[in-house]
């Protein structure tokens, strides 16, 4: 099968969605699929990777990691027809994915798009004004475009269950992880990797995303300092870049565990888990992820998880058995983390609990999946039946 991945991020930026489109490629490509990237130029990057197709881009500084693509090729338009592509799967709503949109009904192909993210929790940045209207339109504009959709996929069944109950989609979405390759963290070396970063005996709790509001950064520090206080031995690390940076410095800083408290910034992806096998717990506060697919890898990597209760955590976390999740309250995850912290021979069974739930999310198998949903896109296009939105 042929498949055209329309994404507005792709290497070198790092996100969950480009962790999602990397995997699935590598995974479909596994299996004998072709899969072409259209995603946006960055300067300075050579793709070492085949089939890569770039769009034209600006960069603003205020978002380094994400430059804004222009959806017009006349070189792109002119090699389409020759890679005969079979489906077109849409990792975005707007800009490439109006595109992907477009060429879908210009070439009579499936279109599939994967619900990566909880949009409307974006109308946040608008503040109280406004707030209220930015969210109806982000709503006007997914309904519109999921309505041109043959299939919707979604990470976790409680973004699915979000689509059925709150926007009224009834049929034609699946939920599909992105899933991981458990053996690739168990290669990796604990020990050398906790010497190379001088972690020592301390204990390392660990996290990783995108420094933003939405993550709920705030929390997660201020529960670390209360462990902190009681376990001077425990740091705290966080992979991770973003507009959030400084601000959590400064709180870091007035909670008097500045230096107690790591963040290396962006880590390419295939770092990541280099550092996950080095460090001893994870811990996340966001409430508004869509899949826990960085949890889902810190528990590949063997790590018992401290998590706030939130959608995309709890589909992949079962509390009291590969870790624990609590309220979103600093107090409530202080004493999930405290509870790992103080005990080594619970670490270790949650832990190896954490790996064995992990490889029920392999890579390989929802790539299989995938390819069912591809096969249902198809069947929906030959009867030209589109997603309808009851909203």
């Amino acid at each position: 099968m042929h498949i055209g991945f329309y994404t507005n991020a792709y290497s070198p930026t790092i996100s969950g969605v480009v962790r999602s489109v990397g995997s699935f490629r590598k995974a479909l490509s596994e299996l004998g699929h072709n899969v072409f990237i259209f995603s946006p130029q960055t300067d300075d990057y050579e793709d070492d990777e085949p089939f890569i197709f770039r769009y034209p881009s600006l960069d603003f500084p205020q978002f380094p990691d994400l430059p804004f693509v222009i959806p017009i090729s006349s070189s792109i338009d002119h090699i389409l027809p020759s890679l005969k592509m079979d489906v077109i799967h849409s990792h975005h709503p707007v800009l490439l994915g109006q595109t992907a949109a477009h060429n879908s009904a210009k070439y009579n192909l499936p279109l599939v798009f994967t619900f990566h993210s909880r949009y409307w929790e974006y109308s946040r940045y608008a503040g109280s004004f406004g707030q209220d209207f930015i969210k109806d339109q982000i709503d006007n504009i997914l309904c519109d475009y999921l309505q041109k959709c043959h299939h919707i996929i979604t990470p976790s069944d409680s973004l699915r269950q979000i689509l059925l109950y709150e926007y009224g989609f009834k049929e034609q979405i699946t939920t599909i992880p992105t899933g991981v390759d458990v053996n690739l963290f168990e290669n990796l070396n604990r020990p050398a990797e906790r010497q190379k970063r001088k972690w020592g005996d301390d204990i390392v709790l660990i996290s990783a995303g995108r420094l933003a509001i939405e993550k709920n950064w705030d929390t997660l520090i201020e529960a670390a300092a209360i462990v902190m206080k009681k376990n001077p031995k425990v740091r705290l690390v966080l992979l991770g870049d973003g507009s959030e940076r400084n601000k959590l410095r400064k709180i870091a800083k007035t909670l008097g565990i500045s230096e107690r408290v790591e963040m290396p910034g962006g880590v390419d992806l295939d770092k990541v888990g280099n550092y996950l096998v080095a460090a001893d717990i994870f811990c996340f506060a966001s409430i508004a992820e869509t899949q826990g697919l960085v949890t889902l890898e810190a528990m590949a990597a063997g790590l018992p998880v401290a998590a706030v209760d939130g959608s995309g955590t709890r589909d992949v976390l079962e509390d009291g058995v590969q870790g624990f999740m609590t309220v979103n309250d600093a107090v409530a995850l202080g004493q999930g983390i405290e509870n790992l912290v103080s005990d080594q021979e619970l670490r270790s069974k949650m832990g190896l609990a954490a790996r064995v739930r992990a490889r029920e999310f392999d890579i390989v198998n929802q790539a299989r999946e995938l390819l069912d949903v591809y096969s249902q896109a198809q069947e929906s296009a030959r009867q030209g039946k589109l997603i309808r939105c009851y909203r």
